[in-house]
């Protein structure tokens, strides 16, 4: 498949002021960059200040993590991730933003990444998230001023599972709460199920179980263009 994606992984590793450790979910990048590259889709991987963002949830006795984390190519490419400010939309068939509690510190208010979302999706790809990574899109306004998630059906991690996992009085916000007061159509299933929601070309996963399905569904889009980018190939 001759289509390319954008990771987005966070930079940030302290978890507000409790002297916790925190990251990119490392499963929720794995999972989904090994099920594009095993159909030959090019991957690039980025980040809000660029250089190399540190893992979360690092269990190598999980075979996807175990088997991306010990790739020379994917560590060649964690090693050294761009800025959005490198990154050129026109050079990509979607983004996909996987979570980790320290997205919900430089996500949210990243203006370049804010920008390169809004390019991608503007230009026909897809924006695609997962847990916490849809604070990605909470602030991305479409040219016409409107924001990308107003209207939309979307999911990503509830203010429900904030709760349980004890972090909701750590986090700067809520995330489900912020998505519903930019005017999404807020979607969850019981907390830590997976749930996936498609909504024309945004693509949401709920948390690390939907990380998968969200793969599956990035595929499907790309599948599509793959095909009618033949058909359109064909009749010239």
């Amino acid at each position: 498949m001759n289509k390319r994606v954008l990771f987005v992984l966070t930079n940030h590793a302290e978890l507000g002021a409790t002297g916790e450790f925190t990251g990119y979910h490392l499963a929720e990048a794995a999972r989904p960059y090994l099920a594009l590259k095993a159909q030959g889709v090019d991957i690039d991987i980025a980040s809000p200040m660029g250089g190399k963002p540190v893992p979360d949830a690092f269990d190598l006795e999980d075979a996807d993590n175990k088997s991306f984390w010990e790739d020379e190519e994917v560590q060649g490419k964690l090693g050294a991730t761009m800025t959005p400010e490198m990154a050129e939309a026109k050079n990509y068939d979607g983004i996909f933003f996987p979570g980790g509690h320290g997205t919900m510190w430089d996500f949210r208010h990243n203006l370049a990444l804010q920008e390169l979302t809004r390019d991608i999706y503007e230009q026909g790809g897809f924006v695609a998230a997962v847990c916490h990574g849809p604070a990605a899109l909470v602030d991305v306004k479409l040219s016409q001023g409107n924001y990308l998630v107003a209207g939309k059906k979307i999911n990503a991690f509830t203010d429900e599972e904030e709760r349980l996992a004890k972090k909701d009085d750590v986090v700067p916000f809520l995330l489900e709460s912020a998505l519903r007061e930019r005017g999404a159509i807020f979607e969850s299933s019981a907390p830590f199920e997976c749930h996936v929601t498609m909504d024309g070309r945004i693509i949401t996963g709920q948390n690390p179980a939907s990380a998968k399905a969200v793969a599956q569904k990035m595929l499907s889009f790309l599948e599509q263009l793959e095909y009618r980018d033949a058909e359109v190939s064909h009749t010239r």
